[in-house]
């Protein structure tokens, strides 16, 4: 039931509340985007829920858990098993890029300037959660997630 929890939370945050939270603060309108806009919209947010889901049902299979773990406070059943493959190979926090890359293509629909800084704080506010559950991940794997750590990017391939 845990389980069930975690994923609905992450479903009302993540997919809808944050995204609603952009439109609103750009004034709730949906006019002008245009079909180009749209397209973009629709790829990103394709390909970003694509990779969370692949990561969520990645760390139900492989790690044993679930994904909501906020602030060092257990939602649901932390992962038992250190994932280093699948959408983890790509980066530590591929979930995370999911959502960035889906919140993207929603400030690039929307074009405001407030979208932006929701962005931009929602992604400062989920930094300071990955440190900490990095340190918290450090204690649970030690010496493998220390190796892990130094040849996977933390958010971005290739970049960061």
């Amino acid at each position: 039931m845990r389980d069930i929890i975690g994923y609905i939370i992450g479903l009302i945050l993540f997919i809808i509340l944050i995204p609603w939270i952009m439109w609103k603060a750009s004034g709730g309108l949906l006019e002008g985007a245009g079909v180009v806009l749209t397209v973009v919209l629709i790829v990103l947010a394709v390909c970003g829920i694509a990779l969370s889901i692949w990561s969520i049902v990645y760390m139900k299979l492989v790690g044993k858990g679930n994904p909501m773990d906020a602030f060092n406070h257990e939602v649901a059943p932390r992962t038992s098993e250190l994932m280093t493959d699948g959408p983890y190979k790509i980066c530590r926090n591929p979930m995370l890029l999911g959502v960035f890359i889906y919140y993207l293509g929603i400030v690039i629909f929307l074009h405001s300037w407030q979208a932006a800084v929701i962005f931009v704080l929602y992604f400062a506010i989920m930094m300071i959660q990955v440190n900490r559950e990095e340190k918290r991940l450090e204690e649970d794997f030690g010496e493998a997630y220390r190796e892990y750590r130094q040849k996977t990017r933390k958010l971005i391939p290739f970049l960061w």
